[in-house]
């Protein structure tokens, strides 16, 4: 395995869970705390902070502590582990178009 295919599988892992991609997705949006993800998913604190380790395992989340308060911590999105997916579904992608139009090509030869 190569390792890009393992930050792949890393990445398609962590987003196999529904309650880590909501996350993703609010995270998308801006940072949040850990708190105010648990409250929007509607899980435990114990709970969130597991998807979150997961999340931050897979490099798709980081995590910081804010000037003001080294008790909380924020959470936000990290763009690069989308570079190596966005890049295995588009190898895909050709790959299944290429087999298509060479299947629709054999249907459409004469016999």
């Amino acid at each position: 395995m190569t390792a890009t295919a393992g930050r792949v599988d890393r990445v398609l892992a962590a987003l196999a869970d529904p309650s880590r991609r909501r996350a993703v997705e609010l995270l998308a949006q801006r940072p949040h705390r850990a708190g105010e993800l648990a409250d929007a998913l509607g899980v435990t604190p114990s709970v969130m902070s597991k998807h979150l380790r997961v999340l931050r395992s897979s490099g798709l989340v980081s995590g910081r502590h804010p000037d003001f308060d080294a008790r909380v911590r924020v959470y936000a999105i990290e763009s690069a582990p989308m570079v190596d997916l966005r890049a295995w579904l588009e190898t895909t992608e050709r790959g299944w178009v290429e087999q298509l139009a060479a299947f629709r090509d054999h249907l459409d030869r004469p016999r």
